[in-house]
């Protein structure tokens, strides 16, 4: 074999120190770390794959905006529970702009990220009914969703959406909803890990079963609009941001200001509950908090509870970033393709070499090129490609981590750096050398 990029036993040694029993179950994290300290070690650069979190520069409309309202001594004041007024209202005017559905602006609540929005959004829902006390994972999906059930003691199931697209997506979903005790369902479009997007004939089965079986979907939209095989960044035209709204009245859509607006620092989002669900009274929760509708329980109680509402001054550049991609001022899927076009770049360099797309198509489409994408290799599970990477200088996850019962690897593409296209072409023609198929 030609020698690697990084001396096997600088790897080993890190993993051994670290603890990691099985590389395959080795968390972001755990990955992040030995990368970091291989590369202080050997003193070669790691191409780093690992991490999603956004690699570009904050949207300056929303830095002027928050700026503004911080000179203005917005700091000192908290916000409201429901959130700054003006924001609710043109979040709603975003709802409708990029995807057509219309949803009141008091449906439309502030949150600390999608994180606390999916956080708020689990206890509202499983408390709603007694007899649902389960929550059902359209995986491959975000690892700390389930951490984030297990802090709460509620229960939950999955399965993998590799072999259930299309038609094959309702019998399988109404294997679990006809049991009754479903109380929500989560997913994300595009998704995280694998970029699949969901299409129109998947969402409206997920929308019309969660109709029939009275649960509701969690809808998180981190990658808004990131699909980049079509523009839909055009306010109040088609094509839209495909989603389970227009198919059902029981959804919850949570919308991060951290990947396209890369504002994820200041903790920032919105979950923007149906009308009717927002109005909704369910007894268990009525009796539990003061005969409150659904919608008022997610703010006024949830959110209360958990941090007192959302960072006042990142509340003014939600706002304005809304405002300006609704009033055609600011477009920000230019700001944020050059993720497309970095995985079309990568996807080129690993398929040259024997590597494979995992989740490679949406029904009859390849996957689009995105934040994300999976990649496998012939003969390798995805614990030894993950290792094996590591000697390369190329650090990813394995998808094992979301959820994914396939082999292979979540590859990130926001902190490519343009002279690394090169290195992993260099690494890679090794890597192919080294392991034959």
């Amino acid at each position: 074999m030609k020698p690697t990029p990084i001396k096997q036993e600088i790897v080993d040694r890190l993993v051994s120190e670290l603890g990691i029993q099985d590389f395959a179950k080795a968390t972001i994290r755990e990955v992040k770390q030995v990368a970091a300290k291989a590369e202080e070690a050997s003193g070669v650069e790691y191409i780093k794959m690992e991490m999603g979190i956004p690699g570009l520069p904050a949207a300056r409309v929303g830095v002027e905006a928050q700026v503004r309202a911080l000179q203005q001594g917005i700091a000192s004041q908290y916000p409201d529970i429901q959130g700054y007024p003006e924001l609710k209202r043109q979040a709603s005017r975003f709802v409708k702009a990029f995807i057509d559905v219309d949803i009141r602006p008091e449906g439309c609540v502030p949150v600390c990220g999608s994180m606390q929005g999916a956080f708020a959004s689990f206890l509202t829902c499983s408390q709603a009914d007694k007899k649902k006390d389960t929550v059902l994972f359209i995986d491959p999906g975000f690892p700390v969703q389930k951490m984030q059930l297990q802090v709460q003691g509620v229960k939950y199931l999955t399965f993998d959406v590799y072999d259930y697209r299309g038609d094959k997506l309702r019998q399988k979903l109404e294997s679990y909803l006809a049991q009754g005790n479903i109380c929500a369902i989560i997913y994300s479009n595009p998704n995280n890990p694998s970029w699949i997007c969901f299409t129109d004939q998947e969402l409206r089965i997920i929308g019309e079963l969660a109709t029939k079986y009275d649960t509701i979907i969690m809808e998180d939209l981190a990658y808004f609009a990131m699909d980049f095989r079509q523009d839909l960044s055009r306010p109040f035209q088609p094509p839209y941001q495909p989603s389970v709204a227009h198919y059902t009245d029981n959804y919850m859509l949570l919308i991060s200001g951290s990947k396209a607006f890369s504002y994820a620092g200041e903790r920032i989002g919105v979950v923007c509950i149906s009308d009717k669900l927002f109005h909704r009274h369910y007894p268990d929760l009525a009796a539990r908090y003061e005969g409150l509708p659904f919608g008022l329980v997610f703010s006024t109680r949830m959110l209360y509870a958990l941090s007192s509402g959302t960072s006042h001054s990142a509340q003014y550049a939600l706002c304005e970033m809304f405002r300006a991609a609704c009033d055609g001022e600011y477009n920000f899927r230019d700001d944020i393709k050059v993720y497309g076009e970095r995985a079309h770049r990568l996807k080129e360099i690993f398929l040259r070499h024997n590597f494979y797309v995992v989740y490679d198509r949406d029904l009859d489409q390849p996957i689009a090129d995105g934040f994300y994408f999976t990649i496998g290799y012939p003969g390798m599970t995805s614990g030894q490609l993950a290792r094996n990477l590591m000697y390369y200088g190329v650090s990813a996850i394995c998808l094992v981590t979301t959820g994914s019962h396939q082999e292979g690897l979540r590859v990130c593409t926001s902190f490519i750096k343009d002279h690394q296209y090169d290195q992993l072409e260099e690494r890679m023609a090794i890597f192919a050398e080294n392991y034959p198929i």
